[in-house]
């Protein structure tokens, strides 16, 4: 039969490129799950109850030519210009071996969440150099490995201050001079808490009543403050000093440490980070040694492997929401690991010279700026600067009309006030022309000398910065291209990520990020604008962020989204914001019960508390559904102060829970709202919307169900989608004042803009059907899987029909009660198959969660399989007692190249431990350590890079 046009426009070849399985895969497939076709397997999977009867409304799918083109063209029609805004955010020139090689190199990019260090060794070793980078720099001993957010870092510093202090009060001050942003996030997430927030001048501080204060070095109109003796007298107090900060200061000021402060937060943005309209960019924290154990997030610790080898892994509280639920003091699970790899290798690239010779062009060029001003009788604000000058009584207004008019953009502080901040993409030209704006006729500042810029009268002597910055090796051994090049090789050549195998990890749908979705981020109309640049020259950005909501809005039914969350645990926290408001709107402020059931994810209950609910925990029954009966108790319980119940749908158990409209229904009866989590979305798009089957409100993963990739633990999206009545109170501008509906929750108004271009792209190429078509294949490969795993491992949970959803959990509890072989055990043996491990012991200790998504074609899930069976077969092995399993590949796993070569002393061959079954030895990857040691790198914490040697003789 001859092809129609349509066939040779090739119009859905995406959407065949991104599902992995061929029809002739997909037919096998189904023979093992033993139905007929796709369709009738999903009528077993999904409920009735919860299914559309039509398609979605979303054109597509469509060629990737045509999408790329019509998005070029809406970020044509974003302004190019040059932005002096500053506030926190400034142009910065990432480094192009980086950009390539990291920022755009999917053996970075599609990482995971570095939980299995044994296979995460080099993204961990640039993450500690990132800590290195903020502690050094900082002045304080223990940095995590990256916050949100500035803002969203300030709001943890409070909390760890609120922890931390040695007083009972529950007021926080803020100097006045802060960033806007900052503030406003901060009182977002105090107030629901009982924190009373105090803004003003230091004098203030005098009062006693604080548990802590914020102050701002250099502050955010510029100023450089010598705050030693305001931080004594706070601490005289009994309360804790969180110092809001920037790196590139730090490289010529004292450190926040050496003043004083307990905390240090910033961004690390201008460290090679493009602004991207508001991110996504790794926020700071630092700490000094007494407060590690209070710090909350990741934080990245040096121990040894069993060989005694230096190795790297994440330490302390990692995860903590996980463990202490609704006992956790943050909600942290993404952080900006790829951004805050980007930011460290950038230090490293540059060296503590040429982060000096940046750090001191700019200050130069602001002081002669600022000079130049001063000597034609204008006013500047402040008599100390770093890289931002405060000008005064001028016409704000027209002074940023006809700056735009020349395409440049100045900072609105005041109707008679401007602010001027310049950064590394300052040049010579740029100064002239902004001198030129108010009136002066500049000299060219190549023509001014260090020695003429009198710096030492701008900073004064006692904040100028006396210690060596950066001594490490790894900041001082990676200055030509050759040695970053090789240097980045060596680092991903130590990790698996995407580009090298399957990562088949429940609920955290690892599935292709393809490069046409990758591309944009890159393009400079999109990665160089700031988020506060005028709405007249973001007009593309706009049009794709309103063309993106409404599609959400369309595939979940829901009525409005808001794309500020810049994490699914910020997304929780915003849809949980949300409830409050709309039942405190009705009179209704004594409804703060948050119904959560047993199986839930550790951030949603660390949420709630955030949101100032109380937690109620609904049991589970025997087939892993909410017990219905326990949940109608706890609703006759607690009355009239339900607020919510959060529920994961499908749920984490991995499994369609036909009741969940009767669910919706009876909590709304009892005055409630629910609150699905869309951390399952990949099995619903196309077939269910939550909007529609009774939920009020959910966060979305962009970074798992709309391709925004992992990056070694973030970046990640987390907007909400709600029903028309919770739509006032979704999260407000950050930039406009503390008296709205709803406060912020993150730093920018679009939260991480610069990667809405992803999930933008995979949508449009996808389509209605294709998502459709991605949804209906995740859930094959889910039970093609549990079919195949179930005579070796049994599947926990399914749902009516024996069908799981698009992820199954396999039962260890009981091998490992009759053989002692762990969960732990067989995820380490994975990765001699060159295998990245399920989730492990969660929901349910004792079990593997394994989620294969819709990408993973026959070749790759049939691995699996094969590499499970055969572990399957060791366990065996050791109940017949073959080996102990102290004795056994499954213990020692995973075996490095130095152990088969060097020291193999076991009761197996080298060729068992590390070329077991269906390996390929031209294929093989070898971990370079062996399995870690994490209590002896929690007893013996160390979190910042030294040379590796040093530490292996502390063993």
């Amino acid at each position: 039969m001859p092809a129609s046009v349509g066939d040779l426009l090739g119009s859905d070849d995406f959407v065949g490129r991104h599902i992995g399985p061929r029809a002739e895969e997909l037919r096998l497939m189904l023979d093992v799950i033993g139905v007929d076709n796709v369709s009738a397997l999903i009528d077993e999977t999904v409920p009735t109850s919860i299914r559309l009867n039509q398609p979605l409304g979303l054109a597509g799918p469509r060629t990737e030519t045509d999408v790329l083109a019509e998005l070029r063209s809406l970020a044509d029609q974003n302004r190019d210009m040059v932005s002096l805004i500053g506030q926190g955010y400034y142009g910065t020139i990432t480094p192009p071996v980086i950009r390539r090689n990291v920022l755009e190199n999917p053996a970075w990019y599609t990482a995971y969440t570095p939980y299995q260090p044994e296979i995460s060794q080099g993204r961990l070793e640039a993450l500690l150099n990132f800590q290195t980078m903020v502690s050094n720099l900082t002045g304080l001993e223990i940095a995590n490995a990256s916050m949100l957010d500035e803002a969203t870092a300030a709001a943890e510093a409070m909390m760890i201050a609120h922890r931390l202090g040695r007083t009972t009060a529950d007021r926080f001050f803020v100097h006045v001079d802060t960033h806007p942003q900052t503030i406003a996030v901060l009182a977002t997430r105090a107030e629901p808490i009982g924190i009373e927030l105090v803004i003003g001048e230091v004098d203030r501080l005098m009062e006693d009543g604080y548990f802590g204060a914020l102050l701002s070095y250099p502050t955010s109109t510029g100023s450089v403050q010598d705050w030693t003796e305001t931080i004594g007298a706070v601490h005289a107090h009994g309360a804790q000093v969180v110092v809001a900060t920037d790196l590139l200061a730090c490289v010529l000021l004292r450190s926040p440490g050496a003043l004083g402060a307990d905390i240090a937060i910033g961004s690390a943005q201008r460290f090679g980070v493009p602004m991207g309209y508001g991110g996504p960019h790794a926020g700071f924290i630092a700490v000094r040694q007494s407060a590690s154990r209070a710090l909350p997030g990741r934080l990245v610790g040096v121990s040894t492997d069993t060989a005694g080898r230096p190795a790297l892994r994440l330490a302390l509280q990692t995860r903590e929401q996980h463990i202490r639920r609704e006992k956790a003091t943050s909600n942290i699970c993404t952080a900006q690991v790829l951004l805050a790899n980007i930011a460290g290798l950038y230090a490293a690239w540059h060296g503590p010279d040429g982060l000096r010779r940046i750090a001191e062009r700019v200050h130069a060029y602001t002081t002669t700026l600022a000079e130049q001003l001063r000597a034609h009788g204008l006013r500047v604000g402040h008599d100390t600067w770093f890289d931002t000058l405060l000008i005064t009584d001028v016409e704000a207004a027209a002074m940023l009309a006809a700056a735009a008019d020349r395409g440049i953009n100045l900072r609105l502080v005041a109707s008679d006030a401007v602010g001027v901040s310049f950064d590394e993409t300052t040049t010579s030209d740029v100064v002239r022309t902004v001198a030129e704006l108010f009136g002066v006729i500049a000299s060219d500042p190549h023509d001014v000398s260090r020695s003429d810029l009198r710096s030492d009268t701008v900073i004064p002597e006692q904040l100028r910065r006396r210690d060596d910055i950066l001594p490490q090796a790894a900041f001082r051994g990676y200055h030509s291209e050759h040695q970053m090049l090789r240097y980045l090789r060596r680092l991903a050549d130590r990790d698996l990520a995407l580009d090298r195998t399957m990562i088949p990890l429940g609920s955290c749908t690892m599935k292709l990020n393809a490069t046409s979705e990758m591309e944009p981020i890159s393009w400079p109309q999109f990665a160089n604008v700031h988020p506060f640049a005028p709405d007249d020259q973001t007009v593309g950005y706009r049009t794709m962020i309103a063309q993106l909501e409404a599609s959400l809005v369309e595939i979940t039914g829901y009525d409005a989204v808001s794309l500020q969350p810049n994490a699914g645990s910020q997304g929780e926290f915003a849809g949980l914001l949300a409830i409050r408001a709309f039942h405190r709107s009705r009179g209704d402020a004594q409804r703060v019960v948050c119904m959560i059931p047993a199986s839930a994810h550790g951030t949603n209950a660390a949420s709630a508390v955030m949101a100032g609910m109380q937690v109620v925990v609904v049991r589970c029954d025997d087939s892993g559904n909410v017990d219905m009966d326990d949940l109608r108790t706890q609703i006759d319980a607690c009355g009239d102060r339900l607020a919510a119940i959060m529920v994961t749908y499908p749920s984490t158990h991995g499994v369609f829970e036909s009741a969940i409209v009767d669910l919706c229904a009876i909590v709304h009866d009892a005055g409630g709202q629910v609150y699905v989590d869309g951390a399952n979305l990949n099995a619903l798009v196309g077939l269910a919307q939550p909007g529609r089957f009774g939920a009020d409100v959910s966060h979305l993963n962009l970074h798992k169900t709309f391709c925004i990739p992992h990056g070694g633990g973030g970046p990640g999206v987390g907007p909400i989608g709600v029903r028309a009545h919770l739509a006032p109170f979704l999260p407000g501008d950050p930039l406009a004042g503390l008296h709205q509906p709803a406060g912020p929750v993150s730093a920018a108004r679009f939260g991480s803009a610069g990667i809405l271009p992803i999930p933008w792209v995979y949508i449009n190429l996808m389509g209605g059907s294709g998502l459709r078509r991605a949804t209906e294949i995740a859930i094959t490969s889910a039970n093609y899987i549990a079919r195949r795993l179930e005579p070796a491992f049994p599947v926990l949970y399914t749902g009516a029909n024996g069908r799981v959803a698009h992820e199954c959990i396999v039962d260890l509890r009981q091998i490992t009660k009759d053989t002692g072989v762990t969960v732990d055990d067989v995820a380490k043996r994975l990765i001699d198959y060159g295998f990245h491990s399920p989730t492990m012991s969660f929901p349910v200790p004792g079990t593997l969660m394994i989620e294969p998504t819709e990408s993973e074609d026959l070749r790759e899930l049939d691995r699996f399989c094969a590499a499970m069976l055969a572990i399957r077969a060791e366990i065996d092995q050791v109940a017949r007692g073959d080996w102990s399993i102290e004795d056994s590949p499954l213990r020692h796993a995973p075996h490095t190249a130095h152990d088969l070569i060097v020291d193999w002393s076991r009761r197996y061959s080298p060729e068992l431990g590390g070329f077991p079954s269906g390996v390929a030895s031209a294929d093989k990857y070898f971990p370079p350590v062996s399995r870690i040691d994490g209590a002896y790198g929690d007893r013996n914490l160390v979190c910042t890079c030294e040379p590796l040697e040093s530490y292996a003789s502390n063993r």
